[in-house]
């Protein structure tokens, strides 16, 4: 199972609850050097890294001015309009392309917590701490766990809530926790009955859900070719941006050192054609990049290949959540907010950190507080919800209300900078 867990936390502040629990169920990981690159272009290795700093420095100027549009309540603009306003045009080549590729579609935004990320390289997986908190509260056997079950209809009114299953089967309650992910919700995989209110689907569709995807390639271990003391090996494609661009290497220290395993990183529209592709065709293409990396007569054929299709995965329909430019907070409350006795969490649901683990962490806490709080007769108002929606996100809804759990210090970053 390889992971990430990203942004582990600085003292004093919180610690990311993931990695608490990577620690207390020691999964074994090894820190992220992203100062560890080496790039490439289709005639070999080529020193480029220059271009990061450029980059970084058109970025301190893209986030000021992003912090003063929001603190000043202006028009929205896309990122890739703030980097061009920021002096950075990535059309100049290829290898400014591969850089924006490497730090904007790789990861973009500044990670929670802290700059630091440990890639998790433990064979048991997350499911650790999963089952390691589980088995707090459930029993063996436990007839509360439904394992295998899949849900067809979710139907609600004043008084409760029924998940129907595909094996005929059917759950009661008083109150439900939908944490189904955006690709599903969007697919229309699952009926709910009523329909979901238009402000609740509208939240729905605005959103979009992005697909990463990680292809693992083994070369026998006393044929491995790259240089394994280095953790990234980024490729500029001479007519294609992002085609098969960021290679990791798990041969090295603190890795798998000695197992010949290598993988390459793919985002959105190359993966939906790699998910959509055979295995043959992918592994192909992915060999014709390392050997004109490193030179076909250094690069022999893998003795093993696989990768996974998360957008076409029943259960995920994709890889996380993304905000397309100009959505407001308010949006995304109307995604978040609960439908009567159904509530929702996931990492969608996160205002703060969509799209991470740890946002689903905190979402699933809140939800079940309230619902805890619902429960024992608190008296509680309905989550916030706007109809009709503002063109703008005001700086006074970043709060909790509009699930701003943490105090949110990015949002007069902006104008801190510039006074």
């Amino acid at each position: 199972m390889l992971i990430s867990v990203q942004g582990l936390g600085t003292p004093p502040g919180p610690e990311n609850p993931i990695w608490t629990l990577a620690k207390k169920y020691q999964l074994t990981n090894t820190y992220s050097n992203y100062d560890s690159i080496a790039t490439f272009n289709e005639t070999g290795a080529i020193d480029f890294t220059g271009l990061l700093g450029d980059y970084e420095d058109a970025y301190v100027t893209f986030e000021q001015d992003a912090g003063h549009i929001l603190t000043a309540n202006l028009q929205d603009r896309s990122a890739r309009a703030g980097l061009s306003l920021a002096g950075w045009k990535p059309e100049k080549g290829a290898a400014s392309q591969a850089v924006e590729w490497w730090e904007f579609d790789f990861e973009y935004s500044v990670p929670p917590w802290s700059d630091e990320n440990n890639f998790v390289l433990d064979q048991r997986g997350f499911n650790t701490f999963i089952k390691g908190e589980a088995a707090t509260f459930l029993k063996d056997q436990d007839p509360r766990l439904r394992l295998s079950t899949v849900v067809s209809k979710v139907s609600y009114d004043a008084s409760g809530v029924t998940i129907h299953n595909e094996d005929g089967s059917c759950v009661q309650a008083d109150y439900a926790v939908c944490t189904f992910s955006l690709g599903v919700l969007q697919s229309d995989a699952v009926t709910f009955q009523p329909e979901l209110p238009t402000w609740k689907q509208t939240g729905i569709e605005t959103f979009s859900m992005g697909t990463y995807t990680k292809i693992f390639l083994q070369f026998p271990p006393d044929q491995v070719f790259w240089n394994t003391s280095c953790q990234y090996l980024l490729y500029a494609d001479p007519t294609e941006r992002g085609y098969y661009p960021i290679f990791q290497s798990l041969d090295g220290e603190g890795f798998l050192p000695g197992s010949g395993i290598i993988f390459v990183t793919v985002v959105h529209d190359e993966s939906y054609k790699v998910e959509s592709q055979d295995d043959q065709v992918t592994k192909d293409q992915v060999l014709a990049v390392l050997r004109s990396m490193f030179g076909a007569e250094n690069v022999p054929e893998p003795i093993a290949f696989m990768y996974p299709r998360w957008s076409l995965e029943p259960w995920s329909y994709g890889s996380y959540s993304n905000w397309p430019p100009g959505t407001t907070l308010e949006m995304h409350q109307n995604l978040r907010a609960n439908v009567g006795r159904l509530h929702f969490a996931g990492e969608a649901t996160s205002a703060q950190y969509f799209g991470f683990l740890h946002g689903a962490w905190i979402e699933g806490r809140t939800v079940g507080e309230k619902i805890a709080g619902l429960i024992k007769g608190n008296i509680q108002t309905e989550e916030i919800r706007y109809d009709p929606l503002h063109g703008t996100t005001f700086v006074d809804e970043y709060d909790p209300t509009n699930g701003f759990i943490l105090q949110a210090t990015f949002a007069t970053y902006g104008l801190e900078q510039t006074k």
